[in-house]
């Protein structure tokens, strides 16, 4: 697996970000520019990244692609296959979004009808037009695995790929996300060997982070940082390396570099790395 942060860290110039990521032992990084950039500071970021041996792991988008706004929802469907061409032209293994909702005012909010039949086929019909008009020739594009949209759990993701049925269309594995369950939680172990089980061979990227039970009632989840919470960070770590030993492993959401720095220290930790 590759380590890499979510964050760019405060650094001056596309060399000082490279170094400073390979400095602290990341083999990985997230890209911190877009398809909107200037293309010679893009140039200079890849070939940062590439003399310092970081693979470029994701290229974010973060839009409603399932907008009910006819219009809102071409413009983020334009952005979607727009960063999917960058991220074949830099060398990125994914750009990723989320699957998004036509059902509510917030575009990453849970519904109940993101669940319904018409909108698992939007999702699919949408994936497939932005995978026809990107055309990418090695980059995949992906969906992140979500609490409350498709894909919510590994069958569900087994399921939208197989539909997608797009060999540059891969899974991107956030474990934390879909645990949404008391079983899922307490036996976070074998939820984590079901995920690498039913997706084998069909996951391009991880999002690492960490979840506690509140004492509160009903039963309540909260995301935390690396090593606060009670995943299997070990079990996690050797799944995704047995899976692919260039595995982006993406530590994510936190708010401040020394939180990041923090976060690197106790995966490594926890994981068995110096």
């Amino acid at each position: 697996m590759r380590i890499g942060l979510a964050s760019p860290l405060n650094h001056d110039s596309p060399e000082h970000w490279a170094k400073r990521h390979k400095e602290l032992g990341c083999g990985c990084v997230n890209f911190p520019l877009n398809c909107n950039s200037d293309k010679e500071l893009v140039s200079r970021y890849v070939q940062a990244a590439k003399e310092n041996d970081l693979i470029i792991a994701e290229v974010g988008i973060w839009n409603n692609m399932l907008d009910a706004d006819e219009e809102k929802r071409k413009v983020a469907i334009d952005y979607n296959i727009r960063q999917l061409i960058f991220a074949d032209e830099i060398g990125a293994v994914c750009a990723v979004n989320i699957a998004g909702t036509p059902h509510g005012p917030r575009w990453d909010g849970g519904y109940r009808e993101n669940f319904s039949p018409e909108t698992f086929d939007m999702t699919v019909e949408t994936i497939k037009y932005i995978l026809k008009q990107a055309n990418p020739k090695k980059a995949f594009f992906s969906i992140e695995s979500m609490p409350w949209m498709i894909p919510s759990s590994p069958k569900e993701y087994l399921e939208l790929l197989n539909r997608v049925d797009h060999p540059n269309f891969v899974a991107h594995l956030d474990i934390v996300n879909m645990i949404t369950s008391p079983r899922k939680y307490f036996f976070n172990d074998e939820f984590l060997k079901e995920c690498f089980s039913l997706l084998k061979g069909r996951i391009c990227s991880c999002h690492v982070k960490d979840i506690k039970l509140l004492e509160e009632f009903t039963f309540q989840l909260k995301e935390c940082a690396v090593g606060e919470g009670t995943l299997d960070l070990k079990l996690f770590s050797s799944l995704a390396d047995k899976e692919n030993p260039d595995m982006p492993m993406i530590i994510e959401h936190l708010n401040t570099d020394e939180e990041y720095l923090n976060a690197l220290a106790v995966f490594k930790n926890k994981v068995g790395i110096e």
